[in-house]
């Protein structure tokens, strides 16, 4: 796959990210119960994902047995992400929601690279970098005043 190739799958899961957000909230609030809207969401999302690992193989499944066990807690970032993200909505916006999930994701993101923590491939946080998050900060900043 090419470089775009990759940019547009991962942009296209950005935006999906606040329609997510705003899909999962409004479930949460009509049925009276974000954990349940979560747990919707991720009965759908197994469902989704078994389907499509019937179509390219199931074989590796065997190897997670082999791999160490804390990369499983992804699971529970996932989790927290969904039922965090369908709790607050509804109370503090979408679009406020997921400037601060952003925000964190890009300070997350410059620590791991930068480190090279849990096998990424390491890229250095220049004064470029921090400029950036910082002006990403800045942004969330801005767009909380009213």
């Amino acid at each position: 796959m090419s470089t775009t190739s990759y940019a547009l799958i991962m942009l296209a899961a950005g935006i999906g990210i606040p329609i997510l957000a705003a899909l999962n909230a409004a479930l949460g609030v009509r049925i009276g119960s974000p954990v349940a809207a979560g747990a919707i969401l991720f009965v759908i999302a197994l469902g989704a994902t078994v389907l499509v690992l019937v179509f390219t193989g199931p074989a590796p499944l065997v190897q997670a047995q082999f791999a160490p066990k804390h990369l499983f807690l992804a699971g529970l970032l996932v989790a927290f992400y969904v039922l965090s993200i369908t709790y607050v909505a509804p109370h503090f916006g979408v679009g406020n929601a997921v400037f601060f999930v952003l925000l964190g994701q890009l300070i997350s993101a410059a620590l791991i690279d930068h480190f090279g923590l849990f096998g990424a491939q390491i890229s250095p946080l220049t004064l470029t970098r921090s400029i950036g998050i910082g002006l990403m900060g800045l942004g969330v900043f801005v767009t909380q005043q009213v």
